[in-house]
C-alpha cells in the first residue's frame, strides 16, 4: 500500500463507527466492533469490523467469519459502492473525511483482490459438483470417527480429494482432502459452499490454521439433510445436526453452519414446529434466543434442544447412541418421540 493510501485508511480507522454507519448501514455495533453481512453491506452478522485499536489489529480492519475475507477501510468504501477504480475509492474517503484531493500519482494500493471478483455462487457450484459422493471415502471415515455412522440422506455432502485451501495472501495453495457442503435455499439453489479440509486418513481435521472455511450467499440459508415439511430441526454445526440425524433420521434438519446464520435461517413454508439444536456457548444462546423471537412472530412453536456437554456431537461421543437417544425423548414434543425418534433394535 502506499503511503498515500496508508495514510488515508489510517484516517478511517480513526473514524470507524462513523465510517460504519455510513457505508455499512445495514449493520450495528456490538460491543468493540461493527457487525454486518459483508462488505457490500448485506444484512447479517457473519463479517466484523474492529472499531478500537487493540492488541488483535487496528480499527477498522475487518474479517467476514463467512468467506475468510478481510481488509481495511478502504475496502469497504469500494465494495459497498461498487466503485472499480481505485481513485474513486480515494475521492469517497476524501469526500466523507472532507480531505483536499490526494495527488492522481498516488498508486492503488497492492492488495488481493478479493474472493467476491468471481461469483461465490458459481464457483461454489462448480466446486460441489466437481466432488464426489461420500461413501468408501475419507469423509465417511471422518464422520464415523466422530461417533455417525448413519450416512442416509446426505447427498448434500461430497469429497474433494484435492480442495484448495490458501493459508494467507501471497502463500502457496495447499491441495488437501475436504468434506465440501452444498449451502441451499429453500428451492434446494446452491447459494455457497463450506469446506472442511482433513487428514489424509481422515481421522480429524487437517492440521491447518483454519479448517473450515464457508463462501457464497450463507445469509438464511443451510445444509439440508432431508426435505422440511411441518417439522423441522436445526442447528449449527455439520456433525452436531449429523449425530441427531442418526437419532432420528425422518426428522428433516438444517445446519447454518454458525451461530450466527442458525438465527436467521429462513422458514419453510407449513413449518409449525422447529426444534432449535443448541450449542452450550454464548454464541449459541443469543442464537437460540433470535429463532424464538423470530419462530414466535411467525407462529411457529420453538421448542429448544439442549446437550448434556458442549454439543450433541460431544455427547454421542462421549455418552453413546443411546445416551444421546433418551436425552433427545425427554426433549421432545410427546407426538414427535414415535414419529421420528428410532428405536433401539
Amino acid at each position: 500500500m502506499t503511503d498515500a493510501a496508508h495514510d488515508l485508511a489510517h484516517r478511517l480507522g480513526r473514524q470507524a463507527e462513523a465510517v460504519c454507519r455510513h457505508f455499512l448501514s445495514a449493520g450495528q455495533r456490538q460491543g468493540h466492533y461493527w457487525q454486518v453481512g459483508d462488505v457490500r453491506n448485506t444484512p447479517g452478522r457473519s463479517m466484523f469490523v474492529r472499531l478500537r485499536d487493540s492488541a488483535k489489529g487496528p480499527a477498522g480492519k475487518w474479517t467476514d467469519a463467512a468467506t475468510g475475507e478481510h481488509g481495511d477501510l478502504l475496502d469497504v468504501i469500494r465494495e459497498s459502492r461498487g466503485l472499480s477504480n481505485f481513485s474513486d475509492v480515494v475521492a469517497e474517503a476524501q469526500a466523507f473525511l472532507r480531505l483536499p484531493p490526494i495527488s492522481p500519482d498516488a498508486e492503488a494500493p497492492h492488495r488481493t483482490k478479493p474472493s467476491s471478483s468471481r461469483d461465490p455462487v458459481i464457483s461454489a457450484r462448480r466446486l460441489f459438483a466437481a466432488a464426489q459422493p461420500i461413501p468408501g471415502t475419507i469423509v465417511e471415515a471422518y464422520l464415523r470417527n466422530r461417533g455417525i455412522t448413519a450416512l442416509h440422506e446426505t447427498g448434500s455432502l461430497r469429497f474433494h480429494p484435492r480442495c484448495y485451501y490458501l493459508p494467507e495472501a501471497h502463500s502457496p495453495i495447499q491441495p488437501l482432502p475436504a468434506l465440501i457442503a452444498a449451502v441451499t435455499d429453500l428451492r434446494g439453489r446452491i447459494m455457497g459452499i463450506h469446506r472442511t479440509w482433513l487428514a489424509p486418513d481422515g481421522s480429524d481435521k487437517a492440521a491447518i490454521a483454519t479448517p473450515r472455511r464457508a463462501r457464497g450467499h450463507l445469509l438464511e440459508h443451510a445444509v439440508r439433510f432431508g426435505r422440511a415439511d411441518d417439522v423441522m430441526a436445526a442447528g449449527e454445526g455439520i456433525e452436531t445436526v449429523l449425530s441427531l440425524h442418526g437419532v432420528m433420521p425422518s426428522l428433516p434438519m438444517v445446519a447454518a453452519l454458525s451461530a450466527a446464520h442458525l438465527a436467521a435461517i429462513a422458514f419453510p413454508s407449513g413449518l409449525r414446529r422447529l426444534y432449535i439444536v443448541r450449542d452450550s456457548d454464548p454464541a449459541g444462546d443469543k442464537a437460540r434466543d433470535s429463532l424464538i423471537a423470530r419462530a414466535n412472530s411467525a407462529a411457529i412453536e420453538a421448542i429448544v434442544l439442549s446437550p448434556a456437554l458442549g454439543d450433541f456431537n460431544e455427547d454421542l461421543r462421549v455418552f453413546g447412541v443411546d445416551v444421546l437417544r433418551a436425552e433427545l425423548r425427554c426433549q421432545l414434543a410427546p407426538e414427535d418421540v414415535s414419529r421420528f425418534v428410532v428405536l433401539r433394535p
